[in-house]
């Protein structure tokens, strides 16, 4: 059994850069004062008009909490003998695209999804809805307790607090039963499993 397509892949590095750019420049990262501070050395960096710092460390922050999310969704499906596939929301892409290029404040979209396929129990259904948020709930948690113990090397801070915030943000969203989210599928299979 093949885990991932060429498609798949594609689909993978395509919303990753795509979720990159979207993202880049709403973290502002502390950049430390020094004795020969140049203000123009930020423009001399970019290239194409792009910051590509800024852009990498945009999509190390957002894109695993999404890609993760939705592979344990696949893999939890095929885990229980379904078919899974991921896939890049190019629809949704584009609006997010948008929403960066006018400027918005809260720029809200679906980057991905897992379709899935084939016959389960309502219990099966409930596990592999929830996998997602469970793993926003874990890539929350572990860097919240890192930073709680001082573990985390000072450069690596701001790129734990925002991995935790978002990831926070990632799974109470995700947790809210509202139709088509995770948090609807998972009460709604409980619910047919008690009821």
């Amino acid at each position: 059994m093949v885990l991932f397509s060429l498609r798949e892949l594609f689909d993978i590095v395509l919303m990753t850069l795509f979720v990159g750019y979207i993202f880049s420049g709403a973290w502002k990262r502390h950049r430390p004062h020094e004795h020969n501070y140049d203000p123009l050395e930020y423009y001399r960096k970019m290239k194409f008009g792009m910051d590509w710092h800024d852009l990498k460390f945009s999509m190390l922050v957002t894109a695993p909490a999404i890609i993760v999310h939705e592979l344990l969704h696949k893999f939890i499906a095929m885990g229980f003998g379904m078919q899974a596939e991921f896939h890049a929301a190019y629809g949704w892409l584009m609006l997010g695209l948008i929403l960066k290029l006018m400027n918005f404040g809260f720029i809200f979209f679906v980057p991905a999804y897992v379709s899935i396929s084939g016959n389960g129990t309502a219990l099966q259904f409930a596990l592999t809805a929830f996998a997602g948020p469970f793993a926003n709930l874990v890539l929350w948690l572990i860097p919240a307790f890192l930073l709680k113990q001082h573990a985390v090397p000072r450069k690596y801070v701001p790129l734990a607090v925002l991995t935790s915030r978002i990831n926070m943000f990632l799974f109470i969203f995700n947790m809210l039963p509202i139709p088509g989210f995770d948090g609807s599928k998972v009460f709604g299979a409980l619910l047919e499993i008690f009821f």
